[in-house]
């Protein structure tokens, strides 16, 4: 059975980086766009980045372009997301996720495969 696990999230004061880790498992996802979503509390689950299969194209939302990086390891199964001059309203649960639809996907039904999320706070 496939499992995504992201990891790295923690508090941060504003201005700060981070940087996510989310680990596949129990199956390959290198034919897989892989993307990151948040979610603030009490509201809906937005899309950040994603990445193509072979990591040739990315794609950012807008709020977080210019600050934020996503790359991957093939050979390990691994995505990431740098996160640089972090603002508060970046604090969100952080998802990795899995899609056959290419990285400027962004609708979240359109990713098969998720993570259970990773906290991050950023202090102000």
């Amino acid at each position: 059975q496939a499992h995504m696990v992201e990891s790295g999230g923690g508090l941060v004061q504003a201005g700060g980086s981070l940087r996510l880790s989310c680990a596949a498992s129990g199956r390959t996802f290198r034919d897989y766009a892989m993307g990151w979503f948040r979610q603030a509390a009490g509201k809906e689950r937005e899309y950040v980045a994603a990445i193509s299969w072979n990591g040739d194209s990315t794609n950012y939302a807008g709020s977080v372009k210019g600050r934020f990086t996503i790359s991957r390891d093939n050979a390990k199964d691994t995505v990431f997301l740098q996160m640089d001059s972090l603002k508060p309203e970046d604090t969100a649960v952080y998802y990795c996720a899995a899609t056959l639809w290419g990285p400027a996907t962004m609708t979240p039904s359109r990713y098969n495969y998720w993570g259970q999320g990773t906290q991050v706070t950023v202090s102000s």
